[in-house]
């Protein structure tokens, strides 16, 4: 079960990854395909916020993968506990100011990955 669990981690991290690269490396190519109703020259004004935002999102990232090698136990989890807590708020927060998609896309996913820690850890 626990290579469950730390496959579960590691998909909320890859997904902060992905969401980094949009942010700062494809903002203004890809990034139009993501945000609705943008224009060209939104996104390329856009774009050093943007890659701001992806930074805190690659540090969501390192943390969660950093939690997979650590071998205690008890510490790894509370490690990814932390960070799938900040994903959690951030994802909140997100869909309160943003986008309620991002509830759906990035706090459920981190809360279902949460409470599945918490019951079978």
């Amino acid at each position: 079960m626990q290579a469950v669990l730390k496959g579960l981690v590691l998909l909320i991290a890859l997904e902060h990854l992905f969401i980094l690269w949009i942010e700062m490396f494809a903002w203004t190519t890809k990034g139009l395909n993501i945000v609705k109703d943008a224009t060209p020259s939104f996104m390329e004004q856009t774009k050093s916020m943007a890659a701001n935002q992806g930074l805190y999102n690659g540090f969501l990232a390192v943390g969660l993968i950093w939690s997979l090698f650590i071998t205690d136990i008890v510490w790894s989890y509370n490690v990814a506990f932390f960070f799938l807590g900040c994903v959690i708020v951030a994802g909140i927060f997100g869909a309160l100011s943003a986008s309620k998609s991002i509830f759906f896309k990035q706090a459920l996913p981190a809360i279902f990955v949460a409470v599945m820690l918490f019951i079978f850890k």
